[in-house]
This record gives C-alpha cells, sequence and structure tokens, in this order.
C-alpha cells in the first residue's frame, strides 16, 4: 500500500489509528484482515479545526481500509453476511455533510441509513447480488438484457444499488419493501462531523461498531442540551489525537485565516470585523457586503443567530420574489422540521428517514404532489433525491407568534422556510457561497455569553464563515437586493430516474 503523504501530527494519528485497527484484526501495513476478535470495543477522536487536513485523513483511512479487502456498506444494500467479512462505514450526521464528503470522494452516507436497513424484494435482490459481486447474472421476467445492462453501467460508475435499478426502469416501491432497525453489528464506523453527535446517537453507535473513529472539529457549537459538551470531550487524552493547521502558503484561504484569527483571546467583535474588511479589500474571496443578495439566498441561506432576524429575513426574501401568502413558489428552500407521524406509522418515518427526511434536512420545494396535502421535493445532497410525501409547510411571519401553514396534510413531514437558517442549524453543511449576518454575530457580542468559557459569538462566528468553501460574504447591513431573475429549480441535478416513496401519492 502507497502511504499517503501526511504532516507530522497527521502522520502520527494515523499510526495510532493504524495500531487500533491492527488490534481489531485489520493490518493496513501488510493489507491483511482476520475475522473479528472478541473484546472491549475502542473509540478514537480525530479532532482539529477548519483546515487541519481532518479530511484527507479520513478520506487516505478509507481507500487503505478498501484496499486491504474491507467491505465498505453504503447503506444501500448490504449482501450475506460472511463470517470473514470486515465492514466499513462512512457516516455523518446530515445529508449534506455527508454529500459534502462524497463530492470529495470519500463514499459517505447518513447514521440513519445505517441504523435502518432497506429490505428488498427477493427476486430484485437477485440483480443486487450480481452487480456487487455475489451472484450470477439474473433473468427477471419484465426486465431486458438492455435494462440490465443499464443497471450495470451505472453501478460500476456510482456504486449505487438503487440507482442502478432505478436506470434499469424501476422504482423504489419496485424493490425496497420496507426498512428495518440494523440487528447485526458491523466493523469500523468513521464518523464525521461528531460535533454535532449527540449522546442517543453516540449510544446508538458504539452498539454498532466494536471500532468508532470520530472525526471533529473542537470549534464549533455543541449539540443543544448539551451544555456546551461534545461527545468526543470525555473520551481519555489517549484517545484523542490533535491535528493542527495544515499552511499551503500561496493557496491559504483568507477564510480559514480569519477562522483561526478567532482563537486569540484578545480579538474582540471590533477588531474582527476590521480583519474581514482588510481581507475583503485584498481578496475576493471575502466580500464586505451592505446588504444580503436574494439570489444567494435561493441556493444557500443566510447564517444569522437569533430567530427574529431568520424570520424577518425569510418574510422579505419571500416579498423580494412575489411569493403569494397561500402558497409556495417551485424553487423555494425548505428545512426539515422533523417528521410528523403518530406511532402506529412508523414504517413510514423509516422509510421517508431513510429518504432523506431527517430534521435538518435541507429540501427544495418543486411543486405540489398529485394528492392534497402531498409536496413533491428535491432533498439536496441525498443519494436520490427526488420524492413526494405528505406535507406540513409551516410560513413564520415577524411579530405573530403562530406560523401561517398555506396548506398541508394531516400528517407528514414538517418543514420551515429555508432562505435564512440559524447556525446551529447550518452545521454540518457547506456551500460555495456563504452570507453571515454579522449584526446578529454583534448582538451575540454584546449579549456576553459564553459556552464552554469561549465566547458565543466566536463560536458562532467560526461556525459560520467555515460554511463557506469558495466565498464569505460578510452582511453589515439589514438591506436586502431585488432578485435579478424568477426563482428556478434548474440548478438542481437531475437524477436519472425519480425514485417514489411505496405509498407515496
Amino acid at each position: 500500500m502507497s502511504l499517503p503523504t501526511l504532516s507530522p501530527d497527521q502522520a502520527e494519528a494515523w499510526d495510532a489509528l493504524a495500531e487500533v485497527l491492527a488490534a481489531a484484526g485489520i493490518d493496513l501495513a501488510a493489507e491483511e484482515i482476520a475475522p473479528p476478535r472478541p473484546g472491549k470495543g475502542r473509540v478514537m477522536a480525530v479532532i482539529g479545526k477548519a483546515g487541519s487536513g481532518k479530511t484527507l485523513l479520513l478520506a487516505e483511512l478509507t481507500r487503505a481500509l478498501r484496499e486491504s479487502g474491507v467491505e465498505l456498506v453504503s447503506g444501500d444494500y448490504e449482501g450475506k453476511r460472511r463470517k470473514d467479512r470486515r465492514t466499513v462505514a462512512v457516516l455523518a450526521p446530515t445529508n449534506k455533510a455527508a454529500f459534502v464528503l462524497r463530492t470529495r470522494g470519500v463514499p459517505a452516507t447518513t447514521i440513519h441509513r445505517i441504523l435502518y436497513t432497506p429490505v428488498y424484494d427477493p427476486e430484485y435482490e437477485r440483480i443486487a447480488e450480481w452487480l456487487t459481486g455475489t451472484g450470477e447474472r439474473p433473468k427477471i421476467e419484465g426486465l431486458t438484457d438492455e435494462a440490465l445492462d443499464r443497471a450495470k453501467a451505472f453501478y460500476d460508475q456510482h456504486a449505487s444499488i438503487p440507482g442502478a435499478l432505478a436506470a434499469a426502469g424501476l422504482r423504489g416501491s419496485d424493490f425496497i419493501k420496507g426498512w428495518k432497525r440494523r440487528e447485526d453489528p458491523l466493523d469500523i464506523g468513521l464518523i464525521d462531523e461528531s460535533s454535532m453527535l449527540d449522546e442517543r446517537q453516540f449510544d446508538d453507535l458504539r452498539e454498532i461498531f466494536p471500532v468508532l473513529v470520530l472525526f471533529g472539529d473542537p470549534a464549533q457549537l455543541a449539540p443543544v442540551g448539551q451544555s456546551g459538551e461534545m461527545v468526543f470531550d470525555r473520551l481519555a487524552a489517549p484517545q484523542k489525537l490533535m491535528l493542527s493547521r495544515i499552511h499551503r502558503q500561496a493557496d491559504d484561504s483568507p477564510i480559514l485565516d480569519l477562522a483561526h484569527a478567532l482563537a486569540d483571546p484578545a480579538l474582540d467583535f471590533d477588531g474582527f470585523e476590521r480583519m474581514i474588511r482588510e481581507a475583503a479589500s485584498r481578496d475576493p474571496r471575502v466580500t464586505w457586503a451592505e446588504r444580503v443578495e436574494s439570489d444567494l439566498m435561493a441556493r444557500s441561506p443566510v447564517l444569522v443567530w437569533r430567530n427574529a432576524t431568520r424570520i424577518r429575513l425569510i418574510h422579505a426574501f419571500r416579498a423580494a420574489y412575489g411569493a403569494p401568502a397561500d402558497a409556495l413558489l417551485p424553487g423555494e428552500p425548505l428545512i426539515c422540521d422533523g417528521l410528523e407521524l403518530p406511532l402506529k406509522h412508523r414504517k413510514k418515518r423509516i422509510d421517508l428517514e431513510a429518504r432523506g427526511l431527517i430534521k435538518g434536512a435541507q429540501v427544495v420545494y418543486l411543486g405540489p404532489g398529485r394528492k392534497p396535502g402531498f409536496s413533491r421535493l428535491h432533498v439536496i445532497g441525498a443519494e436520490e433525491p427526488r420524492l413526494s410525501a405528505a406535507s406540513i409547510v409551516k410560513i413564520e411571519m415577524p411579530d405573530i407568534e403562530e406560523p401561517f401553514i398555506p396548506f398541508a396534510a394531516r400528517m407528514g413531514a414538517a418543514f420551515l422556510h429555508g432562505a435564512a437558517v440559524t447556525i446551529h442549524k447550518a452545521q454540518g453543511s457547506q456551500w460555495p457561497d456563504v452570507q453571515v449576518f454579522g449584526p446578529d454575530i454583534s448582538a451575540a457580542a454584546w449579549s456576553n455569553r459564553t459556552e464552554a468559557g469561549i465566547p458565543l459569538w466566536k463560536r458562532l462566528a467560526y461556525v459560520a464563515i467555515t460554511r463557506a468553501q469558495e466565498r464569505l460574504h460578510w452582511v453589515v447591513r439589514a438591506r436586502l437586493a431585488r432578485p435579478t431573475a424568477p426563482l428556478s429549480t434548474d440548478h438542481l441535478d437531475q437524477p436519472a430516474t425519480a425514485l417514489e416513496l411505496s405509498g407515496g401519492d
């Protein structure tokens, strides 16, 4: 195996992780695997701020495990269990976080897709076995050789069983009969954005994975209700592998420079804004913005601290596009606020969650469904993004306590508008352009609040600006620019075949 080029602290982390894996029967250097060994589970954490190389280490570790013969479990489909099989899953708490990893070549899926596994129709499972190399090419009534060839070509390129079956002309309801809670454990879990994990998720993951490696940023915001503490904070010192920033000289990002400047205890908010203005004067990747751009809000939300700011910006966005009070326009962004389903509809809940409709999921409204209360949706970052689902859409209005609901099913997925979101909800996501509403960060600074001993405004600013992949827009005034074009869905990726939920409209 060719070892990656690593910084000194990355190399130390690599050696420590290789030692843990070797104790579990996986020798990365020799590319040899042995059957699982009984014993106490191990949890390790790779911790570092933005730019420290966590994603590189995660990608290289995934590659090395696969080259050693460890089988990747994606959540799409699992073959028959073998005694000698070793497995790895790369997971993230949200669809968008998993999508960001996939764009960087890391085959990630969400935690929900591993907690729940699909139950395939036995006839179509034969196709999945053939595609994954564990069965012969099947003969399926109603499917031509050309359809199977399309499925094989798609799978060879994308390694997605549902996508391959869709390419053959099948709908999700044809081959997925339901979802069940995982019963059998796996081997190794590599968890990105682990600063977002709550205790319940952490406990679920420890039940599934004897070896768990968390990748997290200690400067982000802790989950609500955990008193500023992240799940890796309570690990013993030998379990925590610390990474420092990698400097790339001419290619260094001014956004990362700003993020790391926040670690200076002497830096106050006014000083930080001066740094932003200076960065904007010399680098086009940072903009000192006098107003919010409504065109950008349709593709990536404005990041705010206060809910009142979020609601006012959403109201201004809808007014700028001429959206009626009693309906949504195709192209309006939404955020899933959870599933409002009674216990007797547990199967439907699992179905929706497995398809990406989990709390915090970013969604684009495509139009009404064929049944009253149903919506056609595009789930950002989901592996099969198009679906139709019963929806409860809540439009919040300034100074009005109860949200206005333009239309709703009796039960289903609940949504808030997504043109602006709180910085807490933005964790795990990234966008090419990010607008941060500076007056809200200023208000947090004036509040003198702290979280885990760090001024809250610094945590908020750090999380907000590191959501930007390419350009940061620091907005300093409560003004909104008029849109330059009507709302559209043309920017969304079109799937090979839209998959509909079983039992959908």
